[in-house]
């Protein structure tokens, strides 16, 4: 089959891997219909991760097309959506709705679903069937579900938003966006999305945005403190990862508000004094998508939202490199891949 593979930093090809084979009774083997680039994928193709010959991708959707002989909740034709961490979804943690810290949880990026097939482990528990056969306006919104939407929508459940809250989001990649639409959907009375892209702060209206904030830093915290008549945010998620995003939403957050974060974070380090007189409520990680997963493709299915709208390029597999390029010099929100 086909599939990414990052030699290192900079170095995107698309050549012949393995097919994937079962290799536990637990494992699916499912043909991927679209798949796409993270903007975590930019970490290590900016050299800021150590990369070596890896193959590439977590983001997926198909068609199963083999399962182990302990699978019993997908079948053979099944169209699924899948979580970036395949999970049990029985242990404690996961049922306790942390399914990407599952005991037996393993990064589906280690597999790489940037290719024309992958093998799911834990299907039972990673995977969620989709009603029917999706049409095809469908399907890139199903394939954000896999990440980016339920990242963005863990980042507003973990910064406690809902009615009557105000809502920053710092963040105007795909998962701050898609933060922006989750804060929509749970019912929060206002949101201030954080964004210097004409383009980008048009679909954060689109998604729900109700003021824009252009400025970043100690800038941007006091033109959140003028909009929240001095006091903060309640809600504030970051969805970026470095030091300046995230001291910027805690800053943001007034006291007793809350910050969700899921940002990758890379060198931040929180001043403690600061914390502790802030008496802010810090909560987040690695998403766990498969908490939402079911919720979010009923909203999918029935058209209530239409997250696919941050894919603004289409490339086939093979010019994976070139939706690579597009995103690190962000000419692209996201990319999505056709096989």
């Amino acid at each position: 089959m086909r599939g990414v593979i990052m030699d290192a930093p900079g170095t995107i090809r698309v050549d012949d891997r393995d097919n994937p084979t079962i290799q536990e009774p637990t494992d699916a083997i499912i043909k991927i219909a679209a798949t796409c680039v993270c903007g975590s994928d930019l970490w290590p193709y900016r050299g800021i991760e150590d990369v070596d010959h890896a193959p590439m991708g977590h983001e997926y959707v198909g068609t199963v097309t083999e399962v182990g002989d302990q699978v019993s909740s997908i079948e053979v034709g099944d169209f699924v959506v899948g979580s970036f961490f395949a999970s049990d979804n029985t242990c404690e943690i996961c049922r306790a709705g942390y399914q990407s810290r599952c005991v037996h949880a393993e990064p589906m990026g280690a597999l790489g679903t940037q290719a024309e097939y992958a093998r799911i482990p834990h299907a039972d528990g990673t995977l969620v069937a989709t009603p029917g056969q999706p049409d095809a306006d469908l399907i890139p919104s199903l394939l954000a579900a896999s990440d980016v939407l339920g990242t963005g929508w863990f980042g507003a459940v973990a910064a406690e938003v809902g009615p009557g809250k105000t809502v920053a989001v710092v963040g105007d990649g795909a998962v701050g966006l898609l933060g922006v639409l989750a804060a929509k959907q749970l019912g929060a009375d206002r949101i201030i999305a954080m964004s210097r892209h004409a383009d980008r702060q048009a679909l954060a209206r689109e998604f729900g945005a109700t003021d824009i904030v252009s400025e970043r830093g100690d800038e941007g915290v006091a033109r959140i403190r003028e909009l929240t008549g001095g006091l903060g945010a309640h809600s504030v998620i970051e969805a970026v990862g470095t030091q300046e995003s995230m001291m910027q939403a805690i800053r943001s957050t007034r006291p007793g508000g809350h910050v969700g974060y899921v940002g990758v974070s890379h060198d931040v380090e929180l001043p403690g004094l600061e914390l502790f007189f802030s008496g802010v409520h810090l909560h987040g990680g690695p998403a766990p998508v498969r908490r939402f997963l079911p919720d979010l493709i009923d909203l999918i299915w029935n058209r209530t939202i239409d997250p696919g709208k941050v894919f603004d390029l289409t490339l086939p597999l093979d010019d994976a490199a070139e939706g690579y390029r597009a995103m690190d010099e962000r000419r692209a929100t996201k990319v999505l891949l056709t096989i």
